[in-house]
C-alpha cells in the first residue's frame, strides 16, 4: 500500500532522515500560509498516487507565495492524466514544500530480496532518473548490499558500498546515517519498499531526501490504522481504489474479458482458460466465500467500470458460496445496470440447480464447464 509523498517524508523524518520543510494543504489559503514560511520559494506537488504527475502538470516551482496559492486552487479538484495512469486521478491535496538547491542527485532504496530472504540496500550515484533504465543500461552503476538479519549493517560495509557507488566523500558519512535510518524505518513500519530519488546533495554539502516513496505491506495494515484512509484511496487505478473501498479483491490487468470467480485459484484458472481460448483477461476479481447477492452485484458494477471490457465470464464453484445467491446477484445487476456486453456463467456446487433455474430466460449465456465458458465468452466478445 503506497503512501503519499508527504506521508513518506513524515515517516523518514521520524527516523532521522533529513527531508525538506513543507506541509500539506487542500485549499489556496493554507497553501499561501505554508509558502510564506519559506519566503515563497516552494514547490507545489499534487498528492496523487500515480506516476508521471509532473508531466501531467501536477508539479510546479514558485518564487512567490501568492502564485503558489493560485496554482493550488487550480489543482484541487482537477483530474490529472498521465501515460502511466490514463484513467486519471483527482487531486484532493497538495504538498507545499521548501525549494532546495541541488548540486548532485543520488538514488537510495531498501526492499526485500525474496531470493536471498534478506533486505537489500541499493545505492547509485545516478539518481534523479529512471532507475530501471540505469539498471538495464549501466548495471554497474547500482551497488547492492544485503542486510544480515542477525547482525544488521556495519559501518565499514556501508562505507565500502557507498564508495563503490561513486558517492563523493562530502556525502559519505551522511549517507551512512541516512541508510541506517531507512532500514530502521523499513522494519518499524512493515514496509515492502522505501525509495529516495533523488537523494540530493546541496551546494552546501548537505544530504537530503528530496523525494520519497514508502510502500507498506498490506498484510500489516492492522498495525498501522493511521494509514487506513490512504489504503482506501491508495490504488493508482481508480477501479482498484473503488474495489478497496468495497473490500473486494480486484486487480486490473489491461485485457478486455472481465472475470469474476470465487477463490483466487479458480479466478486464475479462468484467466488461463480465457488466454487459451484466444482472449485476454481484463482483471482478477475474487468475489470471496459466502458471497451474497448484493456483493455479486457490486462485483459486476466494478467490471463494467472498465470501458475496455467486451465480455464478462462468471465462474462460480459453490462450497460456502451458494449458487442461488450468486444467481440473484447477477439478476439484480441486470435489473439495475445497463449491461450491453455478453455475459457467460458457469455455476457448479452448492445450490447450483436452483441457481441455474433462476437464470433461465435471462440474457446470460450458460456454460457447463470452465473451458466451454471461456471459449464462449471469447467468441461472443470478439464477434
Amino acid at each position: 500500500m503506497k503512501l503519499h509523498e508527504y506521508q513518506s517524508k513524515d515517516v523518514l523524518a521520524r527516523f532521522g532522515v533529513p527531508v525538506p520543510g513543507g506541509d500539506v494543504a487542500d485549499n489556496p489559503t493554507d497553501a499561501q500560509i505554508i509558502a510564506d514560511r519559506f519566503g515563497g520559494k516552494v514547490v507545489v506537488k499534487a498528492q496523487v498516487l500515480m506516476g508521471g504527475r509532473g508531466k501531467a502538470g501536477g508539479v510546479k516551482l514558485f518564487d512567490d507565495a501568492a502564485d503558489a496559492a493560485a496554482f493550488t486552487g487550480e489543482l484541487i479538484g482537477k483530474k490529472l492524466v498521465s501515460i502511466q495512469n490514463p484513467q486519471g486521478m483527482v487531486v484532493e491535496k497538495v504538498l507545499v514544500g521548501e525549494l532546495i538547491d541541488i548540486a548532485e542527485e543520488y538514488y537510495l532504496s531498501v526492499l526485500l530480496d525474496r531470493a536471498a530472504a534478506k533486505l537489500l540496500v541499493m545505492i547509485s550515484a545516478k539518481g534523479g532518473m529512471d532507475i530501471e533504465e540505469v539498471a538495464e543500461n549501466e548495471p554497474d552503476a547500482i551497488v547492492r548490499l544485503h542486510v544480515d538479519p542477525a547482525w544488521g549493517l556495519a559501518d565499514f560495509e556501508l562505507r565500502s558500498a557507498i564508495r563503490e557507488a561513486g558517492i563523493p566523500k562530502v556525502a559519505q558519512s551522511q549517507m551512512v546515517s541516512m541508510i541506517k535510518g531507512l532500514v530502521r524505518a523499513y522494519l518499524d513500519t512493515d514496509a515492502d519498499l522505501i525509495e529516495i530519488n533523488p537523494c540530493a546533495l546541496t551546494p552546501e554539502g548537505k544530504l537530503i531526501a528530496a523525494d520519497a516513496k514508502v510502500s507498506i505491506d498490506e498484510n500489516a495494515m492492522f498495525r498501522h490504522p493511521e494509514y487506513k484512509s490512504t489504503a482506501d484511496d491508495g490504488a493508482e487505478d481508480p477501479i482498484e481504489a473503488e474495489a478497496a473501498r468495497r473490500g473486494i479483491a480486484y486487480v486490473r490487468l489491461g485485457g478486455d474479458i472481465g472475470v469474476i470467480g470465487n477463490g483466487a485459484g479458480l479466478v486464475m484458472c479462468s484467466m488461463d482458460e480465457i488466454n487459451a481460448a484466444g482472449g485476454k483477461a481484463a482483471n482478477f476479481l475474487d468475489v470471496g466465500g459466502g458471497a451474497q447477492a448484493e456483493r455479486v452485484q457490486q462485483c459486476v458494477e466494478l467490471i463494467l467500470m472498465d470501458p475496455n471490457v467486451k465480455g464478462l465470464l462468471i465462474n462460480i464453484f459453490g462450497g460456502i458460496t451458494r449458487c442461488d445467491e450468486v444467481a440473484r446477484g447477477i439478476l439484480a445487476a441486470f435489473d439495475v445496470l445497463e449491461i450491453r456486453i455478453p455475459v457467460v456463467a458457469r455455476i457448479e456446487g452448492t445450490a447450483a440447480e436452483e441457481g441455474r433455474a433462476l437464470l433461465e430466460g435471462s440474457k446470460l449465456h450458460p456454460a457447463e464447464t470452465m473451458q466451454e465458458a471461456a471459449k464462449t465468452i471469447v467468441e461472443l466478445a470478439y464477434a
